[in-house]
């Protein structure tokens, strides 16, 4: 057999017990996002793909649209990597040991946050909407909130996710 350039796996020696027809590729239809997670006035957030909608067992992935002017407070999110993806508006992240650094993304661009990282989440637009696709590398809700303080304060609305617990839940 000719090298494609690609790695090919022996395929499993059977189909699991219910057949692949119900435990194969599993499509998540736009409208049937879970918003049954704790939401916080100014963003809205949806899981598409966890352990309790399809199994998933070492991602997560879901939306989160964050209103205008949502700041976090500094955080690492512990061995976990996270992957960001800007559908709509601006996003300005801060990282570092004092936040220093900094970066914007915009429409189409991915972000990476790599295991504790010490960062803060920003929509650097006072009147867009922040829509994002954001997959974690796994269905863990891990976030370390750090005694840094934050280059841009956190104001109006906090950015809350299940990684991101509401500042006012306590």
């Amino acid at each position: 057999m000719p090298h494609d350039g690609h790695e090919h796996h022996d395929l499993p020696a059977s189909a699991p017990e219910d057949g692949w027809k119900h435990s194969g590729v599993r499509v998540i239809p736009a409208g049937s996002f879970d918003t049954g997670t704790a939401q916080t006035q100014g963003m809205n957030r949806a899981a598409a793909i966890n352990l309790a909608r399809v199994g998933a067992q070492k991602i997560w992935a879901g939306t989160v649209h964050i209103h205008a002017n949502a700041k976090t407070g500094a955080h690492h999110h512990g061995p976990l990597e996270s992957v960001i993806y800007v559908i709509k508006g601006k996003a300005r992240m801060r990282w570092g040991e004092k936040l220093e650094f900094t970066a914007e993304a915009g429409p189409g661009d991915f972000i990476y946050v790599p295991p504790f990282v010490p960062h803060q989440e920003i929509n650097a637009s006072s009147d867009e909407t922040l829509e994002c696709v954001l997959v974690r590398s796994d269905n863990e809700a891990v976030v370390v909130n750090l005694d840094i303080e934050p280059v841009e304060k956190p104001e109006d609305v906090a950015w809350v996710d299940p990684i991101h617990k509401d500042p006012a839940a306590g």
